[in-house]
């Protein structure tokens, strides 16, 4: 084979290499995007899209009463292993007449909610699905979603929606 020919068929895989590239890269970008891990949302009220989604990993290996200084609260018992920091931080820019958080994840899981408000936990809102529903204000809130094993860990979806 001719030195020409060989670099003639570089040149040809090369372009075809770039444009299946590029067509990847285009294809990705009208791609729907996944949600978050471990994101942090500052939210004011009509946010959109609605619910807001962000993702994660359950579980820990500190007992969710430890976190919230007591055994059980109004929304309910503080129970499961989370992680000594927060999953996630929410930051409401106003207040809300209505809002709900829930967590939706193969295994059972629970909920740890820090604010301006107070603290509330969760195991069983939906189902094994915890979540925190109520009138919520303006402020910067801790959310930690926690696993009834100590150290296992299960990825979840936390929904953030203002509709009934």
């Amino acid at each position: 084979m001719s030195k020409t020919l060989l670099n003639k068929g570089i040149q040809i895989y090369s372009i075809i290499f770039t444009l299946g590239v590029m067509s990847l890269l285009h294809a990705g970008s009208n791609a729907q995007e996944a949600p978050p891990i471990f994101g942090d949302v500052t939210i004011s009220q009509k946010f959109s899209p609605d619910p807001l989604v962000v993702r994660g990993m359950s579980g820990g290996s500190v007992e969710g009463n430890r976190i919230t200084e007591r055994i059980e609260t109004p929304t309910g018992p503080c129970n499961g292993f989370v992680d000594e920091t927060p999953d996630h931080t929410i930051r409401l820019t106003s207040k809300f007449d209505y809002l709900k958080l829930q967590v939706q994840a193969p295994q059972d899981t629970t909920i740890v909610v820090k604010g301006p408000g107070g603290t509330w936990c969760n195991d069983d809102l939906d189902g094994k699905n915890p979540g925190i529903v109520g009138e919520w204000l303006p402020g910067n809130y801790q959310v930690w979603v926690g696993s009834y094993q100590k150290g296992k860990y299960f990825p979840y979806t936390l929904q953030i929606t203002e509709v009934k």
